[in-house]
C-alpha cells in the first residue's frame, strides 16, 4: 500500500537525523487509527506490516476478541467477533487489510503530515536533551539576525534571544557574528526548548576563566566569591589550598597575559582579582582593591563595615558613583561605609562626614553615624 519511496524516506531520516524508524512507524499506526475511524465510521486500531524486501507496508485494521470491552478502538465482544466469524474465540484477533484506495490517499497525506511532525517533536527532544548539559555553560553560537536591540542567534538549530539587559554595554553584533554566551537557563517548551542566555551574568566570566586558567578548570584554584557590574567591573576572590601556587598569579598569569585574553573578550572591563582569607577584616580590606587600606572596623550584629583609607584614596575607594565600594559590599556579603582618615581627626561624630555607598537597589547600605561602631 505504501510505496519503497516511503522506505527510503524513513531510511533517510534513521541515517541523517539518528532517529530510528520504529518511532515514526509508531506514530503512523495512531493516525491512521485515526484516519480509518474518520473514512469508515467504525472505531479500530490499525497495525502496520512491513515488507521492506518489496517496498511495501500493508496496513491492518484489527481489534482483539474478549469477553467484556474496555477499549472500543482495540477491542471486540466475542458475541460480535462470532457474527464475523463463528470460531473466533477470547484471544483471537479480528483483522482485515485496507486495501482502499480512497483510504490509500488519506493514508499517504496522513503518512507525511505525522512524519514531519514527529521529525519537528523528536528533533526538540534531541535538541533537549543536548542543550540541557549545556545549562551553566559557556557556548559559541551565530548571530542570526538582529530586531530592535534584540540579538537572535542560533544554537544547535535552535534560535535563541539575547535580550538587551543580557547584553554589554559595549556589545556591537553583526549578522554572522561568532560570539560567546552563557546559558542561564533551558526548559521545554510547545514550541521547542527555550534557552535563556547573557553575557552579563557572573557566569560568563566564571567560565572565561574556567578556560583560560587550567588551575581554575582542574579545582587547584577555587573561585570564592565573584560578582560583576557588566561592562565596567568585575571583582573576584580566589583561594587555593596548595601553599605553592599563588591563585591571584595562577588567574593573572604570566605578564598578565591570561587576565588580558579575559579583559579583551569582555571589551576592556576591568577585573580586580584579590586572595579570599577567611578573617572578615583582611577580606574587606582586600575587597577594596586598588585602594589601600588604613583601618577597618566591624559591627557583627549588622554586618556592617566601617573602612577607613587615606584622603587621597578616598575617590579611588569609593569607585565612580559608587561602583568599587559597591562591588566590595556585594563580594563580601557586608555593608561598607567608607570613611577619609581625616575624619578620625574630628573632635565629634556629629562634625564627621559620613560617605555612604548604597547598594544595587539605591538603599543605604551603612545607615549609623562612626560613633555607633564601636
Amino acid at each position: 500500500m505504501i510505496n519503497k519511496d516511503f522506505f527510503l524516506a524513513l531510511e533517510a531520516l534513521e541515517q541523517e537525523k539518528k532517529i530510528k524508524k520504529e518511532i515514526f512507524i509508531e506514530a503512523l499506526e495512531s493516525a491512521l487509527s485515526i484516519a480509518y475511524k474518520k473514512h469508515f465510521g467504525v472505531p479500530k486500531a490499525v497495525m502496520l506490516r512491513m515488507s521492506p524486501d518489496r517496498n511495501v507496508i500493508r496496513v491492518i485494521a484489527f481489534q482483539n476478541v474478549v469477553e467484556e470491552v474496555e477499549d472500543r478502538d482495540r477491542e471486540i465482544s466475542l458475541e460480535d467477533a462470532r457474527l464475523i466469524k463463528p470460531t473466533y474465540r477470547v484471544g483471537d484477533v479480528v483483522s482485515e487489510e485496507i486495501s482502499s484506495k480512497e483510504f490509500g490517499r488519506i493514508a499517504a497525506q496522513t503518512a507525511k503530515q505525522i512524519v514531519l511532525q514527529k521529525l519537528r517533536e523528536v528533533e526538540s527532544d534531541l535538541a533537549y536533551q543536548e542543550l540541557s548539559q549545556k545549562e551553566d555553560e559557556l557556548i559559541s553560537c551565530t548571530v542570526r539576525r538582529i530586531d530592535g536591540k534584540n540579538v537572535y542567534v542560533e544554537i544547535n538549530k535552535l534560535e535563541a534571544a539575547l535580550m538587551p539587559q543580557d547584553q554589554m554595554p559595549n556589545d556591537r553584533f553583526s549578522v554572522g557574528d561568532r560570539i560567546k554566551v552563557f546559558v542561564k537557563k533551558i526548559k521545554a517548551g510547545h514550541k521547542g526548548p527555550q534557552i535563556t542566555i547573557s553575557r552579563t551574568a557572573t557566569g560568563f566570566v566564571k567560565k572565561l576563566f574556567e578556560i583560560e586558567v587550567p588551575e581554575i578548570a582542574s579545582g587547584a584554584v577555587v573561585i570564592k566569591s565573584l560578582v560583576r557590574e557588566a561592562g565596567y567591573r568585575t571583582k573576584m576572590a580566589v583561594w587555593c589550598e596548595d601553599g605553592s601556587i599563588d591563585p591571584v598569579g595562577a588567574c593573572v598569569g604570566n605578564r598578565g597575559a591570561r587576565v588580558n585574553s579575559i579583559v579583551s573578550q569582555l571589551g576592556g572591563e576591568k577585573i580586580d582579582i584579590i586572595p579570599w582569607c577567611e578573617d572578615v577584616l583582611e577580606f574587606i580590606a582586600r575587597a577594596l582593591s586598588p585602594a589601600k587600606v588604613v583601618m577597618v572596623q566591624v559591627n557583627d550584629d549588622e554586618r556592617a563595615a566601617r573602612v577607613v583609607v587615606l584622603d587621597d584614596m578616598l575617590s579611588l575607594a569609593i569607585g565612580k558613583d559608587g561602583q568599587n565600594a559597591r562591588l566590595a559590599a556585594r563580594l563580601t556579603g557586608w555593608k561598607i561605609d567608607v570613611q577619609p582618615y581625616s575624619s578620625l581627626q574630628a573632635q565629634s561624630n556629629d562634625e564627621a562626614e559620613d560617605i555612604v555607598i548604597e547598594n544595587e537597589g539605591g538603599e543605604e547600605i551603612f545607615e549609623e553615624g562612626l560613633g555607633e561602631l564601636e
